[in-house]
């Protein structure tokens, strides 16, 4: 069962895990040298919802890779504003404990292969054709997950935001996303919002030891610092560009808030360098990422692909999608929650066995159903959906799905029958 995987980010590594745990032969292609993407700059997990998501999916059968971060979280059950309970784990030192718990798995990674093209059989993909270190490479494959994402390339970021802003993804170096989908031949789907298409990155990363060292001591011991807002150093709407909608509440509009994640996480799209350097604590703060941070951020929700609930792409035979390429999702709870179904789903296609959709009695599946249904609405389009917040999150309480009790979730998995149900084929 040759299963290729195609993008590097968590939801990318969440599919080869659950595709290899099945049998798989799998290999994993990332277009730059490092994989987990925005995960690389993010670090927040088990706020909110996405707690009540994970323990669910380690009920599932499906957390191996929740266990590797877990191992890595610098801080654990922290909270700041609209968010209780979150964790972070070091963005300096996660992507190599991931490359290597991967290795360990048998996962065959290619890093420095960035997908250009697509041989097709009919409906079928029969192979991918990539670029690596100026060859021409074709790797063949019984079954195909695109977990690309939705950010870039450059052309997208200059037309749609407030040009490059040198991020993470480092389209420049690497070259900028290719989706497998639209060169099978599929019509994807732009995220709309009032006018604007896609959506700005919603936070930006400094250099920790560039901030005053009381501040420093600060996020190293706490995990969060809030700093108030100047009221001339505010800029009222900019919240509204965000890609993570949960985050945009007055107290982000208000405040400058930092986390730690190793580097010291600051939660905006971005923010004028020189504003940024008149407020106590930041005299001589220094963008990481993106290092044009001041001016811009990454553009994401451009190109995301139609798909079932099982996560299986419209009008493909044999590709399915996952992350951000599945829909209006955000987080990187989200991505390895829908990795981890495809994966599934990818290696039950070559077997031959029935798709599995996870009920709507399960955050999970629940959320699947939601964010396709709400795609295919205008209104939906300018939403962000996220187990932490926002639409997403209002809907697993009011459905009372949402707890933080691992034991009640463990429970109602066994329940409706879905323990384990990842586990295997």
């Amino acid at each position: 069962m040759k299963t290729i995987v195609i993008g590097g980010g968590w939801a990318g590594c969440a599919a080869a895990v659950s595709a290899k745990k099945l049998g798989a032969d799998v290999t994993l292609l990332e277009r730059t040298d490092m994989l987990l993407g925005t995960g690389l700059v993010g670090g927040i997990m088990r706020n909110n919802g996405r707690l009540t998501a994970t323990e669910e999916l380690k009920a599932m059968g499906g957390g191996d890779i929740f266990a590797v971060i877990e191992s890595n979280f610098i801080h654990k059950d922290i909270t700041f504003p609209g968010h209780n309970h979150a964790s972070l784990y070091d963005v300096s030192t996660m992507e190599p404990k991931i490359k290597r718990f991967l290795a360990d798995c048998g996962i065959h990674v290619e890093t420095g292969a960035r997908v250009t093209d697509v041989a097709m059989d009919k409906n079928r993909i029969t192979a991918v054709m990539a670029k690596k270190q100026k060859q021409d490479i074709r790797y063949d494959g019984d079954v195909f997950i695109e977990t690309t994402g939705t950010a870039g390339p450059v052309a997208n970021c200059t037309k749609y935001g407030n040009g490059c802003a040198m991020c993470i993804l480092r389209c420049h170096s690497f070259g900028g996303r290719v989706s497998v989908a639209a060169k099978a031949g599929v019509m994807e789907i732009n995220g709309q919002k009032g006018g604007q298409t896609g959506a700005m990155s919603g936070s930006c990363k400094l250099h920790k030891e560039s901030l005053a060292r009381g501040l420093q001591e600060e996020l190293n011991e706490k995990g969060v610092a809030v700093i108030p807002l100047d009221e001339s150093l505010r800029m009222t709407g900019k919240l509204s560009l965000k890609a993570c909608q949960q985050y945009a509440i007055a107290d982000f509009e208000n405040n400058v808030i930092l986390l730690d994640t190793g580097h010291a996480k600051l939660m905006t799209p971005y923010f004028p360098l020189d504003d940024l350097r008149k407020i106590p604590g930041l005299e001589n703060a220094r963008f990481e990422d993106p290092y044009a941070g001041g001016i811009g951020n990454s553009v994401r929700y451009m190109g995301m692909s139609p798909r079932d609930d099982a996560l299986k792409v419209d009008g493909v035979d044999n590709l399915f999608c996952a992350g951000e390429k599945a829909g209006l999702m955000v987080g990187h709870t989200e991505a390895i929650c829908t990795g981890t179904l495809a994966g599934v789903n990818a290696v039950k296609q070559t077997c031959g066995k029935k798709y599995l959709v996870l009920p709507k009695d399960s955050v999970l599946g629940d959320a699947i159903a939601f964010v396709r249904q709400q795609m295919q609405t205008q209104e939906g389009l300018g939403l962000k959906f996220t187990f932490s917040g926002s639409v997403l999150f209002d809907r697993m309480k009011q459905k009372k799905m949402y707890t933080t009790d691992p034991d009640a979730i463990k429970g109602r998995v066994k329940k409706t029958g879905l323990e384990k149900i990842l586990a295997s084929i």
